[in-house]
């Protein structure tokens, strides 16, 4: 067990668990099982090592933005999953889950995406491996997520639109459920995020904790920078990247600060916080924060970034907001989109949607943040989101 869990039932103190059809529970069970074997398996650790280096070009590196510094009056440390291969942290759970797939003997991989990252990089790991592939999207992703959409099928996946609900990360989720549940024989399910029944949320926090123990070790071989830094930010949808680089460093004493998407506003009834202001609740398979009515229907989110886009949480996070160990926050579209800005013509890097929430969030509390080492996780980078934002722009003036 690590420091938060999950407990034997899947559970992180009273979130988590395995909310499920009874259809899914011998596939989660012998997913969790073959987990558990290959975690403990040195020859899975040195495959998925080799292909962390060789393939995903880990460790991604650490970039300290000095103009960026200079202009928020922190001392602004990068780590820069947007340089990992497909340009984001997905491809990090994506290698392992398709690795996982393997042992198990699955021929076919599934997935859901909403700003197309792990679409892609659960492509990309399934042309690697020669597996088939399928992923669901939200037909409103499709649209807004067009270069993401073309990458996915070049990489040969097929890309199935969702037009239920909402049409976004949700809906595909669902979606991507129900096709597990008729073909669980010989399918398996690379969920995105730390989301999902146990023991999905275990698997891609171990997955992609990688960021968190680079950065470790990073810092601490590095001689102008110093080992501990004051704060780690990191935008928070479903939330892996956050967990990726907060897990390790959860008894540290560093300050932890989740930034999840405050749409038009928190009062406005269109965002994406469920741990700012969302309640308890079981989606998807875990109990966690959720956006929900006082009746317990979901309501749905609204994010100018489809990555976070999401009516929910991991069960994890939901477990070190109660706790305290993380500090949750908010911004909205506007912030998000005048950070997108100032890191692009500050330091030359086009940041992806998602973290420039957290971007937003530091610049807003500069003040209180004044001489501190900052560390931001970098989690993808802009390409995908340039068209949107073009015609966002166009829209407006």
């Amino acid at each position: 067990m690590t420091t938060t869990g999950p407990d034997v039932r899947g559970r992180f103190g009273e979130y988590g668990g395995r909310f499920a059809p009874e259809t899914l529970m011998p596939a989660l069970e012998q997913l969790e099982q073959a987990f558990t074997d290959a975690w403990a398996d040195p020859a899975f650790h040195g495959e998925l090592d080799e292909l962390l280096s060789g393939f995903v070009g880990r460790p991604t590196p650490l970039y300290e933005a000095s103009r960026l510094s200079d202009a928020l009056g922190v001392r602004l440390i990068l780590k820069r999953e947007d340089l990992a291969h497909t340009g984001a942290h997905k491809i990090n759970n994506t290698v392992g889950q398709a690795l996982l797939a393997g042992r198990m003997g699955k021929t076919r991989i599934i997935a859901e995406t909403g700003a197309g990252q792990h679409g892609v990089a659960t492509a990309t790991a399934c042309a690697l491996f020669g597996t088939e592939c399928a992923v669901y999207m939200g037909a409103k992703d499709v649209e807004r997520q067009a270069l993401n959409v073309y990458r996915m099928e070049l990489l040969g996946a097929e890309v199935i639109p969702v037009t239920s609900g909402a049409a976004t990360l949700k809906d595909a989720v669902s979606e991507a459920m129900r096709d597990w549940v008729g073909t669980v024989e010989n399918t398996h399910y690379i969920i995105g995020s730390v989301v999902g029944p146990h023991p999905f949320p275990l698997i891609v926090r171990q997955f992609q904790k990688v960021i968190g123990e680079e950065l470790s070790r990073q810092l601490a071989a590095h001689e102008e920078l110093p080992d501990t830094p004051d704060i780690i930010v990191a935008c928070v949808g479903g939330g892996s990247n956050a967990m990726g680089i907060f897990h390790p460093w959860l008894d540290s004493g560093v300050e932890l600060v989740g930034v999840e998407a405050a749409g038009h506003g928190l009062t406005s009834g269109a965002h994406g916080a469920s741990l700012v202001a969302g309640s308890p609740g079981v989606l998807h398979g875990s109990r966690t924060y959720m956006l929900q009515d006082e009746e317990g229907q979901v309501v749905e989110a609204h994010s100018v970034s489809a990555g976070l886009d999401y009516p929910g949480v991991g069960p994890e996070h939901a477990y070190l907001r109660d706790s305290g160990k993380v500090r949750y926050e908010a911004v909205t579209d506007d912030e998000a989109l005048a950070a997108f800005d100032l890191m692009s013509r500050t330091e030359g890097i086009i940041p992806a949607l998602e973290p420039a929430h957290a971007l937003a969030w530091i610049d807003r509390e500069k003040e209180s943040l004044a001489g501190k080492t900052v560390v931001l996780n970098l989690s993808g980078r802009g390409d995908k989101d340039v068209q949107q934002i073009a015609a966002i722009r166009a829209a407006t003036t």
